[in-house]
């Protein structure tokens, strides 16, 4: 055992006893307090019997026993202590009970010294040097293992993809070189905080001092996988997108596409640091996304969306019906790529535009049966259904807009009866221009028919073929054809009974033709109009109104 210790020893065995006996004392006197009030009260009742002026008989006195003299005797050696000598023993306590703490206290900050004095020339227990623990270590400790660590040296590179890559110390002619960087970070470090390390972790990263050929380590970068452009995926921003009942965010995706600079940066700084991994997300090596689920600018889009979603628009085509709701406005709803929201208002246009295709009519070739049972088709008319696309856009904004649900018909510029197979419903009139003869159903059933003269085809007036729609009816018509030069027509014939569908040709009352039906239109035919006897015109006039269909076919 060294001198220093054998004093180390000697002053600890002295300063025990110490601290036994001045413990024993305090312990004696502390005793001796507790005792000496009860003494005290008795003292004082012996003089307040002495001083109560009665006295015992001569006789008494003179049986006094050698016991009774003991007794006086002693009390006498026991009076009563005086205030000033209680309050000096008082002191005596505090006073050593204040050397006992204090010698205590004195061996704490001995020690907590002597562990600072070890720490000036140690790092803290915990302590991590770029990844690598050094507990307890000394800075020539920390600079063996470098150098001896520096010949097998890899930097592992950690990718976003989950995959991995290595640089080797040899392919970049790495050397360890001692310059004094460890014992600053020993110097930095305050040797009496060295307490905390008990809960804190110390995790350093610093240039070690290395040396590397840096044209060979850029030659070893630009051939790893990851460097590869070709190959490399650029990361996506976080978006608002629609997630079945309103829009929340899809989270950003962060590519395989380097930041080369930042790259090269964090490559450099991790060797420098002697480090055995770079995690190159954690440590930005790539072109990250914009905006991630976390952005304001998402967040804001995002509430803006979901702000249109609250209208639902539904159509009544009967039988059919459409209907405009979140999930539909959802597709007219994109952010750009500063997450400025935009309402595709050509989305709504093209929205009324396939509303009109799959419901529009007019026009249409329609596959008809006729009143004798046999089916035809019937192409042209002006008769069907025309969605008015313009009005219609404008509606459906608004509706949006106000954020209504409504159920209503979509605008039209022109109507039919139906949206079923048959838009002409069962209440119509045919004419059925090949056998010269019409029929009048309503309700499905055939109310009416007749023989009918149409429009002589010969002299270029055959009856057009067509579904139509009855424009309006009147009595008492004057019926003409061109106006000549002299301000009169080439020809006028006054009708009771006028029901026009198509343009200047209608249904009339033709009381100068003498027959009906058969091939007399082929010479007697009309200017177009379908010729009927006076009494069937009028009970026609009487089934028909404005928007009746009218379907002429060969």
């Amino acid at each position: 055992m060294s001198d220093i210790d054998k004093k180390t020893g000697e002053t600890e065995d002295n300063s025990d006893k110490i601290v036994e006996e001045t413990m024993r004392e305090i312990y004696s006197e502390i005793h001796a307090m507790e005792s000496s009030p009860q003494e005290s009260e008795a003292e004082n009742e012996e003089a307040d019997g002495d001083d109560s002026g009665e006295k015992e008989p001569a006789e008494a006195e003179t049986e006094t026993t050698p016991v009774k003299e003991k007794k006086k005797k002693k009390k006498k050696k026991d009076k009563k202590k005086s205030p000033e000598e209680t309050k000096k023993k008082k002191r005596g306590w505090k006073r050593k009970l204040t050397i006992v703490f204090g010698s205590m206290l004195g061996i704490l900050v001995l020690a907590y010294l002597g562990v600072s004095v070890f720490f000036m020339n140690h790092f803290y227990i915990n302590t991590e040097i770029n990844g690598t623990v050094f507990s307890a270590k000394t800075a020539g400790q920390v600079e063996a293992y470098m150098e001896k660590q520096v010949d097998d040296y890899t930097l592992l590179l950690k990718e976003s993809d989950g995959s991995t890559e290595e640089i080797a110390g040899e392919d970049i002619e790495l050397e360890y070189s001692s310059e004094g960087t460890v014992e600053k970070l020993l110097k930095d470090q305050n040797p009496f905080l060295w307490i905390t390390a008990l809960w804190e972790k110390y995790e350093i990263e610093a240039p070690i001092g290395v040396e590397y050929d840096e044209q060979k380590l850029e030659e070893v970068m630009n051939s790893l996988n990851c460097m590869n452009t070709e190959s490399q995926i650029a990361s996506v921003s976080a978006v608002p997108e629609f997630q079945g009942s309103a829009f929340g965010i899809k989270e950003e995706v962060i590519g395989t596409q380097i930041d080369t600079e930042s790259f090269k940066k964090a490559v450099n700084t991790a060797i420098a640091g002697f480090q055995p991994e770079l995690d190159m997300k954690e440590k930005g090596c790539y072109i990250l996304p914009k905006y991630t689920k976390d952005s304001q600018e998402v967040i804001a889009a995002r509430d803006t969306m979901n702000s249109y979603l609250g209208a639902t628009v539904t159509y009544d085509l009967n039988p059919y019906t459409e209907v405009v709701d979140a999930f539909v406005i959802s597709q007219w709803l994109t952010v750009d790529e500063n997450m400025n929201v935009t309402f595709n208002e050509d989305g709504v246009r093209n929205y009324v535009q396939e509303l009109a295709n799959k419901y529009n009519t007019y026009g249409k070739t329609r596959v008809f049966t006729t009143g004798y049972g046999n089916t035809v088709e019937v192409a042209g008319g002006n008769y069907g259904w025309i969605i008015d696309k313009d009005a219609e856009y404008e509606a459906l904004l608004a509706n949006i807009r106000n954020v209504e649900t409504v159920t209503r018909e979509p605008n039209y510029s022109s109507r039919a009866v139906s949206h079923d197979t048959n838009d002409f419903g069962n209440t119509y009139a045919e004419v059925d221009l090949t056998n010269q003869h019409m029929f009048f159903f309503q309700n499905g059933q055939c109310v009416l028919q007749s023989d009918v003269v149409t429009g002589n085809p010969n002299k270029g007036n055959g009856t057009p073929q067509g579904t139509y729609v009855l424009a309006y009816k009147t009595k008492d018509s004057v019926l003409r054809g061109p106006k000549l030069p002299d301000g009169t027509y080439e020809w006028e014939s006054p009708v009771d009974f006028w029901m026009p569908f198509n343009g200047g040709i209608g249904f009339h009352d033709a009381t100068w033709q003498s027959a009906f039906g058969g091939s007399r239109y082929l010479t007697y035919g009309s200017h177009g109009c379908v010729n009927l006897p006076y009494d069937v015109a009028a009970q026609l006039y009487t089934y028909v109104d404005a928007g009746t269909p009218v379907i002429c076919h060969y």
